[in-house]
């Protein structure tokens, strides 16, 4: 007995260890997470070291890290969002499956497989993998993005066609592998009175019961409930033969405007995390290395096969619905693999005698490493080259005279420009946005396209003429590069600019501009007075006050111009931020980690 629990805590802490090791280096060179993963899950699992014999057994459970994931993203989409996305999931989803899975099952009966196994083996590659795509979405930072958007609506398509597709390989079957398996209206009939009732739950159940739960104000019952119900909407799902991950999916959509939205989701996320981690680990430990070493032929002829033609798929597509082709490349890199759901229409083929266990073997091989590249051909994408806008119906600087050059017309520039303009002043403005432009003459402004880090473009727009050289750029590093051109081709012209912060006020100011201004500082100083005449304060003891604030703003700037005062600064030389005025009360830990945080800075 105790030998047994010793040799469960020891795979225990192999998954742990193998995932906080892997992880952080993969992350480091730059391959992701997933990568990382899947690596330490072929070191651990029955062909590395061996420490685990069955990783089925752990892609069972982890596969609720891809459910919770749903759930979270339904969290973020309101039924109004997903009703406007109904194009993207019945239009765009249904044309990549349909278009995507012709192409490759035309491609398996091209390379020998008999029409039903070519079915198989190309739709099973069609089902994109929901967990990779969501992690490199959310890696990128773009699971709300409109592009990261229209593909979360395919993935839901795909995970909808499970359940056609496994009745598919029910009629296309030689065996039965359930006899008694129900006729395809009634198991449609079950799975609509399944929605049906998560759906009614959602709707007139789950907000009283979280009214409840918060009275009691015991944290850990919130918890429970937020796993019961992310896990309950994806057992109904599972009896009525769809996919977990869209009930729980479902059940995040009908909550996303309960007003314990964020509460459910800080309560699910760690679950989420570690969970979806144990997945990618149980995918790498189910790559059999022997049958990469027995049939490395047919396994990248197919992954390279596959994988290419499903990318050319999902472009085509793509394009035939007017994305422009960057979006489309990256939808393509990202969306070009197997998934999870194949692993399970694979198995229902092989009980079926749709395909035997060899051809499993393979097209399971295929799958996984495919998942393993798809990181890969996102990394790719950062040596595209940026797209070219389009500059119809733009005006281009060329041969421009005006008082005033404002380079960047965004929110910033357009405030200034208001100051400008009132007073009848000729000003020049150019963007390198074209969009920006064309939305600037919809509401009335002239303003030209052109790039400011480039001399012939600030010649064209007039800066030879300019008295006054406005820099309202948004981007730090385009700002830089603007303002050294200036300085050192038009040395005499006076140079106003925005600055980002306080690290590139000083920056600035040593490249000698005439005037800088951090973006946010203005709005802060008047927000600062504005709370103390909330608080009743009155007019004097407030400008007393900002006065006092803009001596010490002042003369802590010109200390840190000259280099003088070590101690604002950390052992690299970079600002360290500080108060001007010291709190009266200590600051007080509410947390260990708050805690730790403290006693690491203090060292």
């Amino acid at each position: 007995m105790a030998e047994a629990q010793s040799t469960d805590l020891v795979q225990l802490v192999a998954l742990l260890g193998a995932g906080v090791v892997a992880v952080p280096v993969f992350k480091r060179v730059g391959l992701g997470s997933v990568i990382g993963y899947l690596a330490a899950g072929i070191a651990i699992g029955p062909f590395g070291l061996g420490l685990f014999t069955d990783p089925q057994a752990i892609l069972h459970v982890a596969e609720l890290g891809v459910v919770m994931f749903l759930f979270v993203i339904g969290l973020e989409m309101r039924p109004s969002r997903l009703w406007g996305l109904r194009r993207e999931i019945f239009g765009l989803g249904v044309a990549q499956v349909v278009v995507c899975g012709a192409i490759l099952t035309g491609a398996g009966i091209l390379a020998g497989l008999p029409p039903a196994a070519a079915f198989v083996a190309g739709m099973g590659f069609v089902l994109t993998s929901t967990a990779t795509v969501m992690q490199l979405l959310d890696e990128r930072g773009e699971t709300a993005s409109p592009a990261g958007q229209r593909i979360v609506s395919i993935l839901l398509l795909e995970d909808l066609s499970i359940v056609p597709l496994i009745a598919a390989v029910v009629l296309l079957g030689t065996t039965h592998a359930d006899e008694h398996a129900l006729p395809f209206w009634q198991s449609g009939l079950i799975a609509l009175a399944a929605v049906a009732a998560v759906v009614a739950a959602g709707r007139w159940l789950l907000n009283p019961m979280f009214r409840i739960l918060a009275r009691a104000n015991a944290r850990e019952v919130m918890t429970a409930a937020a796993l019961l119900v992310v896990l309950g909407a994806a057992l109904v799902m599972q009896l009525s033969g769809l996919s977990m991950a869209m009930g729980a999916f479902l059940a995040g959509v009908l909550l996303s405007e309960s007003s314990f939205r964020h509460q459910l989701e800080a309560d699910i996320e760690p679950f989420r995390g570690l969970l979806l981690g144990l997945f990618f680990l149980g995918v790498g430990m189910s790559l059999d290395l022997r049958v990469l070493v027995l049939d490395w032929e047919y396994i990248l002829a197919a992954l390279a096969g596959y994988m290419v033609l499903k990318a050319i798929g999902i472009a085509l597509v793509a394009r035939l619905f007017r994305t422009d082709m960057r979006e489309s490349l990256t939808r393509a890199a990202m969306m070009a693999q197997g998934g999870e759901f194949a692993f399970v229409l694979y198995s229902a083929a092989v009980a079926g005698g749709v395909i035997d266990g060899r051809l499993n073997a393979i097209l399971t091989a295929t799958v996984i490493l495919s998942m393993a590249l798809t990181p890969l051909t996102v990394i790719a994408l950062r040596y595209l080259p940026e797209p070219k806008q389009s500059l119809e119906g733009l005006d281009v600087a060329d041969g421009l005279e005006g008082r005033v050059l404002m380079i960047g017309f965004g929110r910033f520039g357009q405030i200034v420009s208001q100051f400008l303009l009132s007073e009848g002043i000729d000003v020049t403005a150019i963007d390198s946005d074209a969009d920006m432009v064309r939305s600037a003459a919809r509401f009335g402004f002239k303003v030209y396209y052109g790039d400011g880090t480039r001399l012939d473009v600030l010649r064209a727009a007039g800066i030879e003429h300019a008295d006054l050289i406005v820099v309202c750029t948004d981007k730090r590093e385009s700002t830089d590069v603007i303002v050294e051109l200036i300085r050192s081709e038009f040395p005499l012209a006076k140079l106003y600019v925005r600055s980002y912060d306080r690290q590139h006020t000083l920056k600035l100011r040593k490249l000698g501009v005439d005037f800088e201004i951090r973006e946010t500082y203005e709005s802060a100083f008047t927000f600062g007075m504005q709370s103390l005449e909330g608080l009743g304060y009155d007019e004097g003891r407030i400008a007393e006050v900002a006065e006092t604030i803009r001596e010490r703003e002042a003369a802590r700037l010109a200390i840190q111009m000259s280099g003088g005062q070590l101690a604002y600064t950390d052992v690299q030389g970079k600002l360290q931020p500080q108060p001007l005025t010291v709190p009266k009360r200590r600051a007080k830990a509410l947390n260990e980690e708050a805690v730790k945080a403290t006693a690491d800075a203090a060292e």
